[in-house]
């Protein structure tokens, strides 16, 4: 009986590695966005040969090129960096997902 108690908690721990998986995606899909939209900004600024405006708060402030291309390059580092950091949460959180699958099928195979 010990080694279906074993299996369940296995099974509830695997549940929430899921869960927690699914998190991860979530967060890194959202940052995806993000960097498409500050590439997006970077490309149109490049194309604009009039004034710049940014955006803070609801109104928009007229800024100097230069600087909002700077600002939108090292915001692009961050949330690479950020993505870089989850990727490689993801893929422990695989490792581990795949274990516990193995030692959940192992305990089943034990009992059956």
């Amino acid at each position: 009986m010990k080694m279906g108690t074993e299996v369940e908690q296995k099974i509830a721990q695997l549940q929430l590695l899921e869960q927690n998986m699914q998190n991860f995606l979530a967060q890194k899909q959202n940052f995806q966005a993000h960097e498409l939209e500050i590439n997006n900004a970077i490309d149109e600024l490049g194309k604009s040969k009039g004034n710049a405006y940014k955006i803070v708060g609801s109104i928009m402030i007229n800024s100097d090129k230069n600087k909002l291309k700077t600002d939108l390059e090292s915001k692009r580092e961050i949330i690479a960096l950020r993505i870089k950091n989850l990727e490689k949460q993801e893929t422990q959180i695989k490792e581990k997902i795949d274990k516990l699958q193995e030692e959940v099928k192992e305990g089943i195979g034990k009992n059956a």
